[in-house]
């Protein structure tokens, strides 16, 4: 305390203290990405490669960069991600039709090509079992001589009752003979057999004729082997 003393008298006075210098607060640090948002950041990254390379026709190949080992890198981050999923999907039904083109075309070896490469995707797909099936069907009736085309097998007990079911069966078949305007070999047991189918699908469909020939010998059955052109 000071005491100051003027013509007017004494004053006592206190001293100002000296200012002192305050702090300023720091800046708060950028908080980086969590594990979790990294994580969702390289799903989508592997995501948009991957529909990339599939869209270039890179399915899967080449190795580490085609469209399937994206779509594998997304499922070992998220394992239930439905995009990558369906991308599998949609790479094992490309080779799928692949087969069935090859099918059509007789060239077995190939078929098997395109089967086995599904397979390695997606064991067990049913759509791969399915041309499987028709496969050995093709095979098998390629080693027996008999024509290329779609085959619809026929009970042969059924056929030995000439059962109401069998009538229905052909009435179907013959509609769509007519529908698809297609050419036809019956294969038949014995020749009262096949006379005998090639007479209820031209019952079926008055008016048209069912045009095809008659085999005897093998399976019943009915082979689509292909349209003939503009309906009659």
């Amino acid at each position: 305390m000071v005491l100051a003393c003027w013509l007017t008298g004494c004053v006592t006075s206190t001293p100002v203290p000296a200012p002192r210098a305050v702090p300023l607060p720091e800046p708060a640090k950028p908080a980086g990405p969590t594990p979790e948002e990294i994580r969702q950041r390289n799903v989508e990254f592997f995501l948009a490669r991957a529909e990339a390379a599939q869209r270039q026709g890179f399915l899967t190949r080449p190795p580490g960069a085609s469209a399937f080992d994206y779509y594998l890198r997304v499922r070992q981050l998220d394992p239930d991600n439905r995009r990558a999923a369906s991308g599998i999907q949609t790479i094992v039904i490309e080779f799928v039709e692949r087969a069935r083109d090859a099918l059509r075309r007789r060239s077995f070896g190939e078929v098997n090509a395109y089967l086995n490469r599904a397979d390695e995707l997606a064991p067990d797909n049913p759509l791969v079992g399915e041309v499987r099936a028709q496969l050995a069907r093709e095979r098998s009736r390629a080693s027996a001589g008999l024509p290329e085309g779609e085959s619809v097998k026929l009970s042969p007990g059924a056929l030995s009752a000439k059962s109401p079911e069998m009538v229905a069966t052909l009435k179907d078949l013959a509609q769509r003979i007519r529908r698809e305007n297609q050419r036809i070999i019956i294969i038949a047991r014995q020749d009262a057999e096949g006379r005998w189918i090639y007479q209820k699908l031209r019952e079926a469909v008055p008016g048209y004729r069912v045009r095809g020939d008659i085999k005897v010998g093998g399976t019943p059955q009915v082979i689509l082997t292909g349209s003939m052109g503009g309906a009659e």
